[in-house]
């Protein structure tokens, strides 16, 4: 199993890296991204999930508005996950999933994902240590499905941020009137418990490491989006892909 110790991992840009510079790199990288998401969509062969994970306040949001707000909506779909319905909660934990895994051609965002059921509800003890192995086997059951069966890549971003930028951020959302609508008592309860999310992240890194996870140093937005872009260009990259030819009547 791999091993990820968060508290070892930076939240920071590394010394000397401009902001300014990476920002324009990253603006590039998004022009590319445009036309290969177009080049992934009319070539209708593969398809893209992108599970973004994060304590509150990490930049979930704003990452999805800052690096994909200027591709095509036809072929990108976003799905926030919230605590489960009652109908939900009467099938298997990833059945809710599984309905918005994304089609070829498509790009899925995943705003939280399938590991929040072995998050939070180990925080909550909602579920046991046995429980959360089963439901390890099944995460990693349901991804290999996904890459074998439907041509899908899964890219996993985990948004590393500090307790202490966490907690300057959360108490902006009761400072700053554009962010108020984000504010939530919970989340402040929630950040109580920071040590055993870490503890139950880094487990979920351990024992679904197949497809691999990238920390991201989140401290810093225009850091954080430019890795995060940095990777994604990579991978439709790699699809070596071609526009179809005009098809035959």
């Amino acid at each position: 199993m791999e091993t990820i110790l968060l508290n070892k991992l930076s939240t920071l840009a590394p010394k000397g890296c401009s902001k300014e510079k990476t920002k324009d790199k990253t603006s590039t990288m998004l022009d590319e991204l445009d036309e290969l998401q177009n080049l992934m969509f009319a070539e209708n062969k593969h398809s893209l999930l992108i599970v973004i994970q994060g304590m509150d306040a990490s930049g979930k949001d704003g990452l999805i508005n800052d690096v994909f707000t200027s591709l095509n909506p036809q072929g990108i779909h976003v799905r926030s996950w919230k605590a489960p319905t009652q109908e939900e909660l009467a099938h298997d934990f990833l059945w809710r999933i599984h309905q918005h895994a994304p089609a070829k051609g498509m790009i899925a965002i995943h705003n939280r994902s399938h590991y929040e059921d072995v998050l939070v509800t180990r925080v909550h003890s909602l579920i046991d240590d046995v429980d959360a192995k089963k439901r390890f086997k099944a995460i990693n059951n349901f991804e290999e499905l996904l890459t074998t069966n439907n041509n899908t890549t899964i890219l996993k971003f985990f948004l590393h941020i500090s307790k202490e930028e966490q907690t300057a951020r959360l108490n902006e959302r009761m400072q700053i009137p554009e962010k108020m609508w984000k504010y939530n008592e919970n989340d402040f309860k929630e950040s109580e418990r920071w040590d055993t999310y870490m503890k139950y992240y880094e487990d979920a890194f351990a024992n679904c490491a197949k497809i691999p996870w990238n920390i991201i140093p989140s401290d810093q937005n225009w850091y954080k989006n430019y890795l995060v872009a940095q990777k994604i260009l990579a991978t439709l990259r790699a699809f070596k892909m071609k526009f179809p030819g005009m098809k035959k009547s």
